[in-house]
């Protein structure tokens, strides 16, 4: 099966959440010989910047970045690095 292309998934995710930065690299030659990637499926780092995260956990915007990508997950995509963040979240105090 053909891996999907950096660009396949980007516009996936630009399409599923309106005005965002998204980055995405295929990290799959760091995973050759893994079990996933002997089946064809791939490793991708996102990075994706968007107002759809404000107020939400973790948790809850990594399952929106999976729902995305849903069709694609287990055959295509066999691995997701996500960070997913709001543009509010460099502006929130930080603790020590």
């Amino acid at each position: 099966m053909a891996r999907p292309s950096v660009d396949r998934i980007r516009s996936r995710l630009e399409s599923a959440f309106a005005a965002a930065q998204v980055f995405v690299l295929d990290d799959s030659a760091r995973h050759a010989g893994h079990a996933g990637a002997r089946g064809g499926a791939g490793h991708f780092l996102v990075r994706i910047e968007s107002e759809a995260f404000a107020g939400r956990s973790r948790l809850q915007r990594h399952r929106m970045v999976y729902e995305a990508l849903a069709d694609m997950l287990p055959d295509e995509i066999h691995a997701l690095n996500i960070e997913a963040i709001s543009p509010d979240d460099d502006k929130l105090p930080r603790t020590s």
